[in-house]
């Protein structure tokens, strides 16, 4: 049976909004990955028989397919075809699964999947608000509307519901956020995570000229404290989450190179990791953000792998009641979730999240020389990805 292997993983380090990113125009920054990821492999980039993009709010500069614009913003070849994906959060993680199906079916042998995002240029919610605020009508059709009678299908609320579901306090919350800053500021530090950034000169909008290179994820409270995260007003009044348990708002793209063996013997390349299982699911679309706990049982199930044999897991950090209900309903050792911090502290710059949390799975793999890496998401309308992946170097 034909295998896929992830050859290349590159990440820019986030920029928060309207920071050291928001001059970049968002295919340009993805072009820099493209590109890098090329550099990096040496291999003939006329060779790369596709590239998926993950992007959630394709609107604006985003819009009129990103990821063909960012080829072209790039140094591939125009013969390189593109296009972009929108699974909600879980963009870039789909690209990635979407590139490792063709090639595990044999029609493909080298491809890119990347995501990128610039929520300072294009925020978050544009693509519904603009419309509906134009008269263009809303995406809840009326078929939906029934189904669902007056639910909001909002991430807020589901974060809220798992947390109430979870018996999570505040008080859990916010000492799971002080620890991914806490970790995110560690690896830093210690140059964790010098080998999967790609630095690109710092971009501010409005300011002319580039800036000294940017590598250092801009999210990071390097002086976070406990009392100071306690201290932020909450999103709900009655509720426990507050933005300082949230993901943060970010720029920033990722992508990886995957190849077929035939790839990696005509260029000579080292594969990182090899795809072992990958899988999606769709489950309640009210709470929402559950969905990993179940894609995750699912597919160690037909992985046939038990939730210890996992070296190291990324579970995006939406919100701190996703993680740790994560942990409490599968039993996982929580010094192997997200080791170097996550999107609370490093940013969530929506549809490049997928791929910048498997570069980084990548990374904690051969820095630890672990086998096995797991990545989930949850995702808009109540869905979740799961990529399981074996070390090989």
């Amino acid at each position: 049976m034909p295998e896929a292997f992830l050859v290349a993983a590159v990440r820019t380090a986030a920029g928060r909004r309207n920071g050291r990113l928001s001059g970049w125009h968002p295919a340009d920054l993805a072009a820099e990955v493209l590109d890098a990821l090329v550099e990096r492999t040496g291999v003939d980039p006329a060779a790369i028989d596709d590239v998926l993009m993950g992007c959630v709010s394709q609107v604006g500069e985003q819009s009129t397919n990103i990821a063909r614009n960012a080829v072209l913003a790039s140094k591939l070849p125009e013969s390189v075809p593109a296009t972009s994906i929108d699974r909600q959060c879980g963009s870039s993680q789909q690209a990635l699964q979407f590139a490792a199906q063709a090639v595990l079916s044999g029609t493909q042998d080298l491809v890119i999947a990347a995501g990128v995002e610039s929520m300072s240029r294009v925020p978050m919610f544009t693509s519904s608000e603009l419309p509906r605020r134009n008269g263009m009508g809303v995406y809840m059709s009326p078929r939906m509307q029934q189904r669902y009678p007056g639910v909001e299908f909002s991430q807020f609320v589901g974060a809220e519901l798992i947390a109430r579901k979870y018996g999570l306090a505040k008080e859990q919350l916010d000492a799971y956020a002080l620890q991914s800053h806490l970790r995110a500021r560690a690896a830093t530090q210690a140059g964790r995570f010098a080998a999967e950034i790609l630095a690109v000169p710092a971009r501010r909008a409005g300011e002319d000229g580039d800036g000294e290179p940017h590598t250092v994820d801009e999210g990071i409270r390097f002086d976070a404290t406990l009392e100071g995260i306690a201290g932020v007003k909450l999103l709900q009044p009655e509720g426990v989450i507050s933005a300082a348990t949230a993901s943060q708002i970010a720029d920033g793209a990722a992508g990886v190179m995957v190849a077929s063996e035939r790839a990696v013997k005509t260029f000579g390349l080292k594969p990182l990791a090899r795809i072992h299982h990958l899988s999606v699911i769709g489950h309640d679309p009210v709470v929402m953000l559950e969905a990993p706990i179940p894609a995750t049982l699912a597919a160690l199930k037909k992985a046939g792998l038990k939730i210890g044999d996992i070296d190291a897991f990324e579970v995006n950090e939406a919100f701190a009641p996703v993680p740790l209900a994560w942990l409490q309903a599968t039993g996982a050792d929580p010094e192997r979730l997200n080791v170097n911090g996550g999107a609370i502290a490093l940013g969530h710059p929506l549809g490049a999240s997928g791929a910048k949390l498997m570069t980084t799975l990548l990374n904690v793999l051969r820095q630890r020389k672990a086998r096995w890496g797991l990545q989930t998401m949850c995702e808009g309308g109540g869905m979740a990805n799961v990529t399981i992946v074996e070390a090989l170097s």
